[in-house]
């Protein structure tokens, strides 16, 4: 069981911090041609099989079927045509196949006669210097997993979920190769969960952001608020990172717990520890989407409030200014017989009590808070 014991040291390497450049991911066709094959390797007893040329699946197949082993086909974004030879060499079902060419598939886990078919969504989390109303926050991209009894195939979409590093991590450590298919399996579903983690930090930070933000005081020691586009938007990109978690869940529980012919029970165990961590992320992404309809909501109540204090003031400011006018309203008036018309004192003391009286209106409103 020592083998086992590495194996999380093996497909798990220490997760580096997001970066702008972890988006790059390998060269997926060669220049000189157009092949979708990214690489085609038979391996033997956990060791890559050395080959003085590019293998074609074809030739990769005839391999190990005449010395043993297992074959491990890496495809990016193949066509309909590109696929059919591969398909029909390994006997995969027509539905998968499907799945697979057209991509923009749910997570999912379905088990055909001598195969299963696993859909993953990669998640990238998008460098930004400032979150706006159009930041895009978390980019997705797929890799379905074909898993035979000799014969492992990828086949991805996108410009995430690059498996060129996880592949010589492995081939590093040949004890866990030699398990076979499934191996490859979990460590593929492992490498895209911690995925998942690392962006589920990144994506906590700009919660907490836009959270400080939102609470923040502004004038008078009040909430400032902020951009409602900016919440709506962060939502939105949470809601495309729930949308590749949360459906996987059962998929993992499945791999963890069913026994499968075509998965090796040293290996079925460690699937607990993905679905596990795959759990983690989606009580972690559904806290984001609970806790962004709290900050909205916080967000939208502040410009109320914000709003009703304009209008007290615009009120206060109103009733203030009703008093001159109507004074001067009613002295406005061609009456001959008003009072205080032939008083040379008249015009100052009808200044002088509407100074008063708005003066008295200010000082009340504005002990009321109204000003």
């Amino acid at each position: 069981m020592s083998m086992i014991r590495d194996l999380r040291a093996a497909v798990r390497p220490s997760r580096p911090a997001l970066r702008k450049d972890t988006g790059g991911y390998d060269t997926t066709r060669d220049p000189a041609t157009s092949s979708a094959v990214v690489d085609c390797a038979v391996y033997r007893d956990g060791a890559r099989v050395a080959s003085s040329r590019p293998l074609t699946p074809q030739e990769a197949m005839r391999q190990v079927r005449r010395d043993g082993g297992f074959v491990w086909i890496g495809l990016h974004e193949p066509t309909e045509a590109e696929f059919a030879g591969i398909a029909s060499v390994f006997g995969l079902h027509p539905l998968a196949v499907e799945d697979a060419v057209q991509a923009h598939q749910r997570p999912k886990l379905e088990r055909y006669d001598d195969s299963l078919f696993t859909v993953f969504k990669t998640i990238h989390y998008v460098e930004h210097d400032e979150l706006t109303a159009n930041s895009q926050v978390v980019e997705t991209g797929e890799v379905m997993c074909f898993t035979g009894q000799d014969f492992f195939i990828t086949v991805r979409h996108g410009g995430q979920g690059s498996l060129r590093g996880l592949r010589h991590r492995l081939q590093d450590e040949p004890e866990l190769l030699a398990k076979g298919p499934s191996a490859v399996l979990h460590a593929i579903a492992d490498h895209v969960v911690d995925g998942y983690i690392a962006v589920a930090d990144a994506v906590q930070d700009d919660i907490d952001e836009v959270e400080t933000e939102v609470f923040s005081p502004g004038r008078k020691g009040t909430p400032r608020g902020t951009d409602a586009g900016q919440i709506y938007q962060l939502k939105r990109e949470v809601l495309e990172f729930k949308r590749a978690v949360s459906p996987l869940v059962r998929p993992m529980q499945l791999l963890s717990e069913r026994p499968m012919r075509l998965i090796d029970p040293d290996i079925q165990k460690y699937f607990r520890d993905v679905a596990d961590h795959l759990a983690r992320v989606q009580e972690q992404v559904m806290g984001f989407d609970e806790l962004l309809n709290s900050i909205l909501q916080a967000n939208l109540a502040q410009a109320s409030v914000a709003q009703n204090e304009d209008m007290r003031k615009i009120t206060s400011w109103a009733a203030i200014i009703a008093v001159p006018t109507m004074v001067c309203g009613v002295y406005g008036m061609n009456f001959d017989y008003m009072p205080e018309l032939r008083w040379k004192f008249g015009y100052p003391m009808v200044l002088g009590i509407t100074a008063m009286i708005c003066f008295g209106i200010h000082r009340t409103l504005k002990r009321n808070g109204w000003l």
